[in-house]
Parts: C-alpha cells; sequence; structure tokens
C-alpha cells in the first residue's frame, strides 16, 4: 500500500519535472508547500520526533545541493525541489535519493553531452585539467569555449528520477 507522503511527494516531483522541462524553472509555491506540508504531517503524526524528522530532510537535501547553487551549476528550485524530498522522506531517505539522482544526473549529463556532439571536448578539457593539476599542483580550470549555446541540465528531472528510484527500491541504510 502506498503511503499518503509518498502519494504526495510522487504527484510533486512530476509537476516539478514537468515545470522544470517546459519553462526551465521550479516554482516556490510547488517546493515551499512541499516542506511545510511534511512538517505538518510529521509533526501532527509523531510530534518533535516528527518535526525533527522532516527538518533534519529539509536541511539536508538542500545542503547537498547548495553548493552546485553557489557555484552557478544549478538552480535555486533544484536546491528547494530536493529540501522538499527531505521534508517528506527525511534524512536517511533524502540521502539515498540524493546518491540515486547523482547518479542519474550524472548519466543525464552524459548523454546531453554526446547528444549535441560535446562529450570528446568534455573529455580534452577534462584531461588538460588533470595534466594542469599533475605538474603544477593547482586547481585551475581550463577555459571554455564560447561556441554555441550552453547545455543546461534540467536536475528536476534528475531528482525526480532518483527519488522514484530510491522509493521504489525503499533501501535501508
Amino acid at each position: 500500500m502506498v503511503s499518503l507522503p509518498l502519494l504526495f511527494l510522487t504527484t510533486v516531483l512530476l509537476i516539478a519535472a514537468a515545470y522544470d522541462l517546459l519553462f526551465h524553472k521550479i516554482p516556490n509555491y510547488l517546493t515551499y508547500s512541499t516542506m511545510i506540508g511534511g512538517v505538518f504531517y510529521y509533526t501532527h503524526l509523531k510530534g518533535l520526533e516528527g518535526l525533527l524528522f522532516s527538518v533534519g530532510g529539509i536541511g539536508l537535501g538542500m545542503a547537498f545541493l547548495i553548493i552546485p547553487f553557489l557555484m552557478g551549476g544549478m538552480g535555486a528550485g533544484d536546491v528547494k525541489l530536493m529540501g522538499a524530498v527531505g521534508g517528506l522522506l527525511g534524512p536517511k531517505g533524502v540521502f539515498i535519493a540524493f546518491l540515486l539522482t547523482a547518479v542519474i544526473g550524472g548519466i543525464y549529463a552524459l548523454v546531453l553531452l554526446t547528444l549535441h556532439g560535446h562529450l570528446k571536448e568534455m573529455a580534452k578539457r577534462c584531461v588538460t585539467y588533470l595534466k594542469t593539476f599533475i605538474f603544477t599542483q593547482k586547481f585551475t580550470s581550463p577555459s571554455s569555449p564560447e561556441k554555441g549555446e550552453k547545455l543546461k541540465l534540467r536536475y528536476g528531472l534528475a531528482i525526480a528520477l532518483g527519488t522514484f528510484i530510491s522509493t521504489a527500491l525503499d533501501i535501508k541504510i
């Protein structure tokens, strides 16, 4: 039997992924209402323990993606969506969802690079980066070429797929 939070989360993730693909953003009303709903639901269900479960999941979920956001690698909606996932799955659940999201996101990025013919170029830049580090012991990134449009990963889709897989597999840690 599917639980109410899991059904709600599935609906939210489907909407978020669709918005991200169509409009390149994830709406605040969706992420914030999910976080608030998770906090209220678990607090009502388990009191202080439920409150800590949900708030801990929100904090951890957002913490996973805050650095990539601050570095310009993703949007704030992605960070808040991972927080919303944490609000309903708790710290352990969002940890597993994040790990699978990262794997899905990596595969998704490789597919996009391949489809747009940038994989070989990216591999060359990575080799240059490694050589630079090996010979100079400095972390410097080779400049990225300014040809064509920049590829944009719609990470809401990766978050949705990673979370779906984690809940379907029901992995325990």
